[in-house]
């Protein structure tokens, strides 16, 4: 696979030109032995031609690596694994190419609309933003971002190309422009990493650049921004497509999750290479197709090339959520007539967007593990032979989500439109900034002086705990895709995860209070091979009615990891099945990943429904026993912080949550800052 990448990148090139490399090194535990190795490595890029601009060393994650220019010709030896090039230096594990960000457009630049109503902004940052340069000027955006340049890459980032860190901050701040919402109440904290152009620094290594930001915001005796558990990675490696070998920068988030409490939404990666849709010879064919069939079609021909649609590195994080992008977007149907030059792919079908980036993730685990909205993607016909041949297009007025751009003539704050699964992650951590200010406003000072780290883990196990797949889409998936046949059961899911997760995620109904539904919540810490029960009242409403109701249950942690080791998630944790669920009528929902797929990363979640009567006598009540495993590899002995959701729904009865509440200890909402 590298060996491809590297091809690609001095095809074309002249001998004596000079690309970036990054050359990964065995690590070696002990610091003298590094030393050594590295300084052997310079000393072959020197002899090759090259030069080393950066070298990073982090222990925690068992990361070694040298930044180094190199001549083409030397690059054209290591391709072909000549003898006395940099291939066969023993201390070199890996030779790529610098990491290379995936981009996004804002196109149909118009005049700034109205921004929402004054409000007081608080300084008390609960969420980070490490993206590219922001225009913090912008009418939007001035009163809401904190920015600190670290690195000093504002000054060379002309503001006229501040377009993704403008784009995501907007997103986090405002959601989409097309359908206003009030603006969050803290303001963001912001520290570039992307710079002119919006690119990684060419002297800098990513990995690095991260582990700097996090240290600087949470590390030290003076944190710039210590109450952020909330931290957006709308960015991705076009290098490091995930084939099951964790990347160094998924290490580091996982490292940082559980070293300082923090939750990374990280964008499952954006595939836009132009694929062919055997079902249709011509484009006529595909764009006279009614809905149904140009959705078969397309979801067959993904079907086909799942393994070239894989994550993009760092998505595979363990501890991290995996943002997919979901074919959802608020444009109005006047604006939507203007997207008609392409083709929406899924016009009737609640869906993945056909560039998301799919599952599964490290050691087969559920990933991504939520779609958000990125916009209606539209294909474009771009070939034919084998079928058409289609492009994922870009975002636009009629099929994008509308954000702040950079200023033009005449224009101090304009606004355009974007999509993809880097917006579809920044709308996801607004909507877990959005259950931070729920919690908070329910609960008061109460909440806030749970540790940072518990409120950080709740948030994650609530992001998840209201996705569902699509029905509709599920069952054309596992129709098209299989296989069919008895006891594939298990199979036909993994292939339905791969396309959503854990399902769509409506940030509404998760915020939201109704009267036919309660939800609950816990935090705490759980030791080595312990078991903890988790006891919820049942309202007497639930019972005796034969109509759907259903109970719901997520549980959600950060594990310690362990670099280099096969059990590389050292803590795993599950949901003993409840004894109680027979008696509630209510049994494991079909449309979700199996027991043993949810069973394999740092997420557990389940689901039970029914629609007979219930028998629920006075006083009933549910335990959810949570229970950590015993440890794969060397015992942790650390006690792991968790976080419980439990919900229970019955649509239309509407005295669920008063009885509910009326056996629990009241709470008098209070409203505080840290």
């Amino acid at each position: 696979m590298d060996a491809e990448i590297l091809e690609e990148e001095v095809d074309g090139r002249d001998d004596d030109e000079l690309l970036t490399l990054e050359l990964e090194l065995i690590y070696r535990a002990a610091a003298g032995a590094g030393a050594l190795a590295e300084n052997a490595v310079v000393q072959a890029i020197e002899q090759a031609g090259g030069r080393p601009i950066h070298r990073a060393r982090i222990d925690d994650i068992a990361y070694h690596a040298v930044l180094a220019q190199i001549p083409v010709a030397a690059i054209r030896l290591v391709i072909e694994r000549a003898p006395g090039s940099l291939a066969g230096v023993e201390p070199i594990m890996h030779i790529r190419p610098q990491s290379l960000v995936t981009g996004i457009e804002a196109n149909d630049i118009l005049a700034p609309g109205a921004p929402a109503a004054e409000a007081p902004v608080s300084n008390a940052s609960i969420l980070a933003l490490l993206d590219g340069v922001p225009v913090a000027g912008h009418p939007l955006l001035r009163r809401h971002l904190n920015v600190e340049d670290h690195f000093g890459l504002e000054p060379d980032a002309l503001v006229a190309q501040r377009v993704h860190g403008s784009a995501m901050a907007s997103l986090i701040v405002h959601g989409d422009r097309n359908r206003p919402e009030p603006p969050l109440p803290r303001q963001i904290h912001c520290i570039p990493v992307l710079g002119d152009q919006d690119r990684f620094p060419p002297d800098r290594l990513i990995v690095d650049l991260i582990y700097q930001a996090v240290l600087q915001m949470r590390g030290g005796l003076q944190p710039s921004a210590p109450w952020v558990i909330i931290v957006n990675i709308s960015l991705g490696n076009l290098r490091r497509p995930f084939h099951g070998q964790l990347s160094p920068w998924a290490r580091l988030l996982d490292r940082l999750a559980y070293r300082f409490g923090i939750l990374f939404l990280v964008s499952a990666g954006n595939i836009t290479q132009s694929f062919p849709v055997p079902d249709f010879d011509t484009r006529l064919a595909f764009e006279d197709a009614s809905p149904a069939l140009r959705a078969q079609g397309v979801v067959r021909a993904i079907g086909a090339i799942v393994a070239d649609r894989r994550l993009l590195s760092p998505s595979e994080s363990v501890n991290g959520l995996t943002i997919g992008g979901r074919n959802l977007d608020w444009v109005s149907q006047a604006d939507r007539a203007s997207a008609r030059v392409n083709v929406n792919p899924f016009t009737d079908l609640d869906t993945a967007n056909a560039s998301s980036a799919l599952g599964p993730g490290f050691a087969n685990s559920v990933k991504p593990d939520i779609l958000m909205p990125a916009a209606r993607e539209h294909l474009r016909v771009i070939g034919s032979g084998g079928g058409v041949i289609v492009s994922p297009a870009g975002a636009a007025r009629g099929a994008g989500l509308k954000v702040a751009a950079p200023p033009r003539p005449g224009m101090e704050g304009a606004e355009a439109y974007t999509n993809g699964t880097s917006a579809a992650t920044a709308l996801a951590s607004r909507t877990a900034h959005r259950i931070h200010d729920a919690l908070e406003a329910a609960y008061g000072q109460e909440f806030l002086q749970l540790a940072g780290t518990h409120r950080a883990v709740v948030i994650k196990a609530l992001m998840v705990h209201h996705a569902r797949w699509p029905e509709e889409a599920a069952a054309l998936v596992k129709r098209l895709l299989g296989p069919s046949g008895r006891g594939q059961a298990s199979r036909q899911k993994d292939n339905i995860r791969r396309f959503f997760g854990y399902g769509v995620f409506d940030a509404d109904d998760a915020v939201a209070c109704a009267s036919d539904r309660a939800t609950f919540w816990c935090v705490g810490n759980l030791g080595r091979e312990r078991v903890v029960d988790v006891v919820v009242p049942i309202p007497a409403a639930m019972g005796g009615q034969a109509r759907p109701h259903a109970i719901s249950a997520t549980l959600a942690w950060f594990t310690p990891v362990l670099p280099g080791r096969k059990s590389y998630r050292s803590v795993r944790m599950k949901i003993l099945e409840p004894e109680e669920l027979e008696g509630l009528a209510v049994d494991g929902h079909g449309h979700q990943p199996d027991m043993n797929q949810t069973n394999r990363g740092t997420i557990y979640t389940r689901h039970w429904a029914g629609d007979r009567a219930a028998v629920v006598a006075e006083g009933k009540t549910i335990t959810f026993k949570i229970q950590r495993d015993p440890d794969p590899a060397a015992p942790i002995d650390d006690a792991v912080p968790f976080g419980l959701a439990v919900t229970l729904a019955m649509p239309g009865e509407l005295r669920l949550y008063d009885q509910v509440r009326s056996r629990l200890q009241p709470r008098p909402p209070q409203r505080a800052t840290p």
